[in-house]
């Protein structure tokens, strides 16, 4: 059983950034984020393999958020730049088993508690 702990999340103007992490008690192969809105369904923001070779982002957060990993500590990574209003969510972080390169919610069976992220001036 693999248990995730978000941490890192605040309040930021517009323009700011964070950088929340996720740690897991236990070896992971895929991790990934995703957010929910108030008022929204959940959606994929990023994922990114073992060994950190492959990496997938949603198009609203390219370019502006960057996914890494810290094996040896267990832990993964959202650096997030450039906020905006509409990035304000709760952030949960997520682990499987597999491999492949996914982006549905579905396909990740472990899942953190939940991180918030509040981007108002």
């Amino acid at each position: 059983q693999v248990q995730l702990v978000e941490s890192g999340g605040g309040l930021v103007p517009p323009g700011g950034s964070l950088r929340p992490s996720c740690t897991a008690s236990g070896r992971t192969f895929r991790m990934g984020w995703f957010r929910q809105a108030a008022g929204k369904e959940r959606e994929f923001v990023a994922t990114i393999s073992w060994n950190g070779g492959s990496t997938l982002y949603a198009d609203s957060v390219k370019g502006r958020f960057t996914i890494s990993r810290d094996n040896p500590k267990n832990t993964a990574y959202l650096q997030m730049k450039s906020l905006k209003p509409e990035d304000t969510a709760i952030y949960y972080c997520a682990a499987r088993t597999g491999s492949a390169l996914v982006t549905g919610s579905q396909y990740y069976g472990y899942w953190g508690q939940g991180t918030q992220v509040t981007v108002s001036s």
